[in-house]
């Protein structure tokens, strides 16, 4: 347990933000299980999910939730998945 009052203030605020950032960390997570699901069930509306993963993922980067690199790093992995998806059908 914290002894500092700094400390206490700090664990406050930390609790505080997360509250604050779990619905955009979880909307960035559904969207991508979403368009990953699609992709491999070959649903039609694949790309459409794999866009609104990458913003949702773009989102959360911005507000610095996650960070710029790992948004970026899943987004392309969406996009290869669905590109290899699509050259295969």
């Amino acid at each position: 347990m914290a002894h500092s009052k700094s400390a206490l203030k700090r664990i406050r605020q930390n609790v505080r933000h997360a509250e604050r950032n779990k619905p955009f960390r979880t909307r960035a997570a559904r969207t991508v299980r979403a368009a990953r699901s699609a992709i491999l069930s070959g649903d039609p509306s694949a790309a459409e999910l794999v866009r609104a993963a990458q913003s949702a993922l773009d989102r959360a980067a911005r507000r610095s939730i996650i960070h710029p690199n790992s948004a970026a790093r899943r987004k392309s992995r969406l996009a290869q998945q669905l590109k290899a998806k699509l050259a295969a059908s």
